[in-house]
């Protein structure tokens, strides 16, 4: 199946999602407490979905292709820190 537009593509969807999930995640107060890692990782959540864009409208396969391997960075910068949010202390607990 040939895509024209980047709108049509489920992984471009798929990702839209995960921004509009991490836009939502984010706006609890356990994110509120640091602006430059909530802006980060609303920033890398966004540029999978931008990264796909931008490579399938660039029109050939090869660049689609480099686009789609900077994508993998971005879900991955994305997935990283929600990990290291994931295992932080909500506030008020203590570890020892």
């Amino acid at each position: 199946m040939t895509y024209e537009q980047f709108e049509d593509l489920p992984v471009w969807q798929e990702a839209m999602r995960l921004a509009h999930g991490v836009y939502d995640l984010t706006e609890n107060q356990r994110f509120k407490i640091s602006f430059s890692l909530r802006d980060q990782i609303e920033r890398s959540s966004m540029s999978v979905s931008h990264n796909i864009a931008e490579g399938l409208e660039r029109g050939t396969t090869n660049e689609l292709l480099a686009f789609i391997y900077i994508t993998r960075g971005s879900a991955g910068e994305t997935r990283s820190k929600l990990c290291f949010m994931e295992k932080r202390p909500r506030a008020g607990e203590f570890q020892i």
